[in-house]
């Protein structure tokens, strides 16, 4: 049978989407981490964090379960206990990194629109908090996936693969665990952000006429206005995010309603509509992993710049180096 091409494109995609979503990631952990960026504590720990997450995603869901399901099928990560903790953490770093970027989304929100909240809401101890709590809801509502699978087979006493149990698709409670799972990520939070970037978009429109009408008045309609102009770069890196996710995110959504509308539960082959939908959805859902460093390159200035030093710093060091060796070399043989 002709290897399907669905498949063909998935073990070129995600070896390239692990191959660049590590490393961006890492390098967003660490310069952020700096706090050397121009950005409050508060929204430095909601991107470390979201980079965290998304890291783990790609360890887990691209490397783990991908890379290492297409390249090594008959390595100790397909023994049944381990197979189903891959699954397990997988499951809960998507649902953290879909969280925090609610997080990110609802603090940004008050920011703008609750000045008297911000003051309270909008700090690096609650940052943390929020991160840490949704880690914790998150990792716990994602405990029973770890129960939801079955051995493949059985070889000297040892399970291996991972198979979805015959009472998954049968039994009310895990039916009832299903719904609530896909309805808790990603249909709430894709709402969330939705609303929550309306409210705040309308928030800004009316804000923005005010104020453009009273400096008019007093300073002329010409004069800059700082406040307005870094509440332009928060907005324009909260927008790059948000709209990131509800871009790659809307036809795993889509697809979601629809199947759940039409009650479709199988596939007739892998050239099935419904088959390739959910492999592309399944795909552009992981490439959201990989995108909110790209977005930290184009909107942020001082980012760009403190990823500019960090690749210029090895070269520097080894420039260093040779300069200190031809001057000892300079001392020993004058």
């Amino acid at each position: 049978m002709e290897y399907p091409v669905i498949h063909q494109m998935e073990d070129i995609y995600y070896p390239v989407l692990a191959a660049i979503g590590v490393p961006v990631n890492l390098v967003a952990i660490v310069i952020l981490s700096r706090g050397k960026c121009g950005l409050s504590k508060c929204i430095s720990v909601y991107l470390v964090g979201m980079a965290v997450a998304d890291l783990m995603v790609v360890v887990t869901r691209v490397i783990l379960v991908w890379i290492v399901g297409m390249y090594f099928p008959g390595s100790f990560l397909n023994i049944t206990p381990v197979c189903s903790s891959i699954i397990f953490l997988g499951g809960a770093a998507t649902d953290v990194s879909v969280w925090f970027t609610v997080a990110f989304t609802f603090d940004r929100f008050v920011a703008i629109c609750y000045e008297k909240l911000k003051i309270k809401y909008c700090t690096e101890r609650t940052a943390a908090v929020v991160l840490g709590t949704v880690s914790v809801l998150a990792c716990l509502e994602s405990v029973p996936w770890y129960f939801a699978f079955d051995p493949y087979y059985i070889i000297d006493n040892v399970p291996w693969g991972c198979v979805g149990k015959p009472s998954f698709r049968t039994s009310p409670a895990w039916a009832a665990f299903e719904m609530f799972h896909l309805i808790l990520t990603p249909c709430v939070p894709f709402c969330l952000i939705l609303l929550l970037n309306v409210l705040t978009v309308r928030r800004i429109l009316v804000s923005s006429q005010v104020r453009r009408g009273l400096r008019g008045r007093s300073n002329g309609e010409n004069q800059s206005d700082p406040e307005m102009e870094n509440r332009k770069k928060s907005i324009i890196l909260l927008f790059s995010i948000s709209g990131s996710f509800i871009l790659l995110w809307l036809t795993h959504v889509v697809f979601f309603i629809y199947v759940r509308i039409a009650d479709i539960r199988y596939y007739y082959s892998y050239t099935d509509p419904v088959y390739l939908t959910e492999n592309t959805a399944r795909m552009l859902q992981l490439l959201s992993s990989c995108t909110n460093t790209c977005i930290y390159v184009l909107t942020q200035t001082k980012f760009r710049e403190e990823l500019k030093n960090a690749v210029k710093y090895p070269f520097n060091l080894i420039v260093k180096l040779f300069n200190r060796l031809e001057m000892l070399n300079g001392l020993q043989f004058p």
